[in-house]
């Protein structure tokens, strides 16, 4: 795998030649207040009159996330306001109302609410999706979804996809910024390899980027795209970077159907892995990706991963039956997290520790017979790995070379302290 600075990190050129050249100066960070409460891009955007917005005919990539302070949707909002002219309405998978499950979307309608165009953009990219851009008549395109912090969670590759489609179609892109649920501190993880590029990852970013929407697009567009689109953003006040989301006085609405509270994005992107196990990962529960479990595990899987003292986190035998997804109506044995210390808990470490301490005390464990688990982690290194007996220390110590590359990288586009 190489990584390279400019148009693509995705090829030509060492992992050490990228660390080596990420001395671009970053621009001012933003400081945020403590105790001031958080503004998100649309707050700002809304405070200044829409003046970004003026004499555009734009159209706004969003879901049910992209909400007031005051829990009032942006679209009802910038719908009845006529200093912005809101022609159009792009749906992400879940859809734009979010009544889509996982792997659905609404399709195109007009919105009984404000009878505007909803056009459908999952699993659409490229000219495909420049063409809805263009059918749509807009000339702006605004994107504003809450991420949740792990580089498998698709929205940030609908954030991509969009901006690829409006350099196509030569539209303007604003980017609304929404605060990284789980802090932006650190990268965390191993680092796509360009090869297992999927809709879950279409990009060498790490497993746990740590950037919100905007330092994404900014990545994304300095980094990535061949042809980089006209872009702006709007970044968010009162947000820093050590906050998690319960500091900043926003609510929160799920941004998916199992992304139902703050505490499962702190978990997600370690313990979504075991989507790609025979193991639930907790779908058809009210604590998705807290709770993993199979018929035939019982206390030794959580005695084994206690055992570790991992930090920040303790591990419960829990028992369960799902209401849909894996062993829907069965009852299952596993574990539920129980993080007790965010500030040193490692999301994908722990992920890595209870799929190599799964695999060591249940007989049954199996990955997906498509090999999933290695378009989630980014590579087969971490399949192969496990099955050949590595440890936790061990897999994770595989990827710091290209974790170190993509932090330097990272460090360029992170505009808040």
């Amino acid at each position: 795998m190489s990584l390279t600075r400019r148009g693509v990190l995705a090829g030509g050129g060492a992992l050490g030649a990228l660390a080596a050249t990420a001395s671009r100066a970053a621009a001012r960070p933003e400081r945020g207040r403590p105790g001031a409460g958080v503004r998100t891009g649309f707050d700002r955007l809304a405070a200044d009159g829409y003046r970004l917005l003026s004499g555009r005919r734009v159209g706004i990539v969003t879901n049910p996330t992209g909400i007031t302070r005051d829990a009032r949707h942006i679209v009802d909002v910038m719908h009845g306001d006529d200093r912005v002219d809101l022609t159009a309405v792009f749906g992400p998978e879940h859809g734009f109302r979010g009544t889509a499950q996982a792997g659905g979307s609404e399709g195109r309608h007009d919105d009984p609410a404000t009878g505007l165009p909803v056009y459908d953009t999952y699993l659409k990219s490229g000219q495909p999706l420049a063409d809805i851009f263009t059918a749509s008549g807009v000339d702006t395109v605004v994107f504003d979804i809450q991420d949740a912090g792990a580089r498998f969670y698709t929205y940030i590759w609908t954030l991509y996809d969009c901006m690829e489609a409006a350099a196509l179609a030569g539209k303007r892109f604003v980017v609304l910024d929404r605060p990284n649920p789980v802090t932006g501190r650190a990268a965390l993880g191993p680092v796509l390899h360009p090869e297992f590029a999927t809709f879950v990852g279409r990009r060498p970013i790490a497993q746990a980027h740590g950037m919100t929407v905007t330092e994404l697009a900014l990545l994304f567009n300095g980094e990535f795209l061949a042809k980089p689109v006209e872009l702006e953003t709007v970044r968010m006040s009162g947000w820093r970077r050590s906050d998690f989301f319960d500091a900043t006085g926003l609510p929160w609405v799920p941004p998916s159907p199992n992304m139902p509270t703050p505490d499962t994005a702190l978990v997600y992107s370690g313990t979504c892995l075991f989507e790609g196990t025979n193991l639930s990962e907790g779908r058809g529960t009210t604590r998705p990706f807290e709770l993993l479990g199979a018929e035939g595990i019982d206390r030794r899987w959580a005695e084994a991963a206690n055992a570790l003292e991992l930090p920040g986190v303790r591990f419960r035998e829990a028992y369960f039956a799902p209401s849909f997804s894996k062993f829907e109506g069965v009852t299952v044995g596993g574990v539920q997290l129980h993080v007790h210390d965010r500030e040193s808990f490692d999301p994908v470490r722990t992920g890595i520790a209870l799929l190599v301490t799964a695999k060591r005390t249940w007989s049954g464990f199996a990955w997906r017979s498509d090999n999933w688990i290695d378009k989630l982690t980014g590579s087969a290194r971490v399949r192969t790995m496990i099955d050949a007996g590595a440890g936790t220390d061990e897999v994770v110590g595989a990827w710091e070379d290209e974790l170190a590359a993509f932090r330097a990288v990272r460090r360029s586009w992170l505009r808040y302290r």
